[in-house]
């Protein structure tokens, strides 16, 4: 299997993962106002969508998320979407509408920012895109609903700007052996 499937199928399973997640607030050290577990799984969509965008270019990139957005909404739908719960809905819904805004913006700002020092593509990207996902998906998902959505945005941004960081570790590490992988791959397709 390529990496560009191997991505798609990642990118899909971590939404799904997220998705539900995001339904439980931590119950530890008076958290559960202010941070779901969702926000500890969500930031890794970024460094799939930047490892794909560093390796094949933003048009790929963009199939990744498109692959990934349709995988991710239909097992949401079957796995952790319960149709008789208003909010289980609007979280399907939300999730949708913020990943697909947030990994586009998310691509275009990567590749905008690709030729500058490594960091500051991946980094730049993930911010701007955890930001748009995390009030737009707080937003629908929440809005007018008694849960203290906003309270709850703040908490996951936090962790996301944190785990955005992070990230930059495993990015730069993965860098090269999917650069060495995408040029084995194309010149294996030339030949």
């Amino acid at each position: 299997m390529n990496l560009f499937y191997k991505l798609s199928i990642l990118m899909g399973l971590v939404v799904v993962i997220s998705n539900y997640l995001v339904q439980f607030p931590i119950q530890y050290f008076g958290l559960n106002e202010i941070l779901t577990y969702g926000a500890f799984s969500y930031p890794i969509t970024f460094l799939i969508t930047d490892l794909a965008n560093r390796a094949y270019g933003k048009l790929v990139a963009r199939k990744i998320v498109y692959v990934g957005f349709t995988i991710g909404v239909l097992l949401t739908l079957f796995v952790s979407t319960n149709f008789s719960d208003i909010i289980s809905i609007r979280i399907a819904i939300g999730s949708g509408v913020a990943f697909f805004i947030a990994q586009n913006l998310d691509v275009q700002i990567f590749d905008f920012l690709r030729k500058k020092i490594w960091y500051l593509a991946p980094l730049t990207s993930s911010i701007i895109g955890s930001v748009t996902d995390t009030f737009l998906f707080f937003s629908i998902a929440f809005y007018a609903t008694g849960i203290p959505w906003v309270i709850l945005a703040f908490g996951d941004l936090a962790v996301k700007l944190f785990i955005a960081l992070a990230m930059l570790i495993p990015f730069r590490l993965l860098i090269n052996k999917i650069k060495d992988f995408s040029e084995s791959s194309v010149s294996k397709i030339k030949n």
